[in-house]
């Protein structure tokens, strides 16, 4: 291949090495303050136990097709009946991933004439399923309830007839701060329209029985609720909790779901598993507040940093390159902890995420943020 042919790509990728946002691919290592593992159950024997039982009678690993072709396993629709009774809906469908559920109902549900109304924080998933989609849609303010009712009521003296679609994350995965879920549900009730609420870093975590900050409201015609499997259950897929209704025009119409291999029938089993020991094993949940209440006096009393209230805790640097340096020095001592940039993150706001797992303890806090706090002295 003429060189040439690649020199726009290399063009591109050293542009992203100017500023400083360059990816690549790092191997693990250190003590886990990086990852959604947040139960610490992607290790957990009781999930290859299950594994093993499952494979013993016979489950495939593979699904052989799609849901709507041969690929629809026993397996899969015990998951989705017993998530269901789990988070209280009508009806889940379990997909791969949870930017491939999300893919799906952005780019299907909105109609035409509805509107979309995302927070500006919204994940990536969500861009991406609007833009596949019909609907039009509006990025509002973070958590500023009054800003998405003003949109709505903008768009209906505009002349828009169809339902506005709320969109939000419970949890946000980048600031560890919460959405007001339970007035944007009263917000949509008064105009028509639906509430999608993004669990991936609640569920197993937070809610009543670590169902998620949307548990008083799944099950209402109105509400879409999407819980990942691949954070805080400790395994890989999402599941949808919808009205029937819009489930079956999912998989009517979700290119993303009728197009692509089902997921391992394998993993439908695991995660049945995993929701169980979310019902049966409480005190993973306790021992985690117990964990990010001792890491958030730590932060705030070496780094003067005021805790989120979650187990994600963003440590702000600004500087893209200075992030990756305090990175860096982080785990030339033995803790990984990453640096987020931009575009993950708005431009000027490059930081350290912290995330609290059940694989480390109060004395590896202590001594990751005390490094953390000589880095950032060393970098300032």
């Amino acid at each position: 291949m003429n060189s040439s042919t690649l020199s726009p790509y290399e063009v591109k990728l050293a542009g992203l090495h100017r500023k400083s946002r360059l990816r690549a691919l790092a191997p693990r290592q250190g003590v886990d303050f990086t990852s959604n593992d947040y139960l610490g159950l992607a290790d957990a024997p009781r999930l290859k136990t299950a594994i093993a039982a499952a494979i013993e009678i016979g489950v495939p690993v593979g699904a052989g097709g799609s849901r709507l072709l041969r690929g629809n396993h026993p397996e899969h629709e015990a998951l989705e009946a017993e998530a269901a009774a789990f988070f209280g809906a009508e009806k889940t469908i379990y997909f791969g991933s949870g930017f491939a559920a999300n893919v799906a109902l952005f780019s299907v549900l909105p109609l035409r004439d509805d509107l979309v109304l995302h927070d500006a924080l919204i994940h990536a998933s969500v861009h991406d399923g609007i833009a596949a989609g019909k609907a039009k849609a509006v990025a509002v303010p973070h958590n500023q309830v009054e800003a998405f009712e003003r949109e709505i009521t903008r768009w209906r003296q505009a002349g828009g007839k169809g339902c506005p679609w709320i969109a939000v994350e419970s949890l946000y995965s980048m600031d560890g701060d919460r959405a007001p879920v339970a007035a944007l549900a009263d917000l949509a009730g008064r105009h028509g329209g639906f509430l999608v609420v993004d669990e991936a870093h609640a569920t197993g975590v937070f809610g009543e029985g670590g169902r998620g900050f949307a548990v008083e409201l799944e099950g209402r015609g109105n509400v879409v609720a999407l819980h990942t499997c691949g954070k805080a259950l400790g395994l890989s897929g999402a599941l949808l909790s919808l009205p029937a209704v819009l489930a079956d025009y999912l998989t009517n119409r979700a290119r993303g779901f009728i197009y692509s291999t089902a997921p391992s029938p394998l993993m439908a089993a695991a995660v049945r598993e995993a929701l169980r020991m979310i019902a049966d094993e409480p005190w993973r949940r306790t021992r985690l507040e117990e964990l990010l209440n001792f890491a958030g006096e730590q932060l705030h009393s070496h780094l003067g940093v005021m805790p989120s209230g979650s187990q994600i805790l963003p440590v702000m640097i600004g500087d893209n390159a200075r992030a990756l340096r305090i990175a860096a020095h982080m785990r030339d001592g033995g803790f990984d902890v990453r640096a987020i940039r931009p575009p993950t993150v708005p431009e000027g706001t490059a930081r350290l995420r912290i995330s609290l797992t059940l694989n480390v303890d109060e004395s590896q806090i202590s001594d990751m943020i005390g490094l953390l706090a000589l880095a950032m002295e060393e970098e300032k």
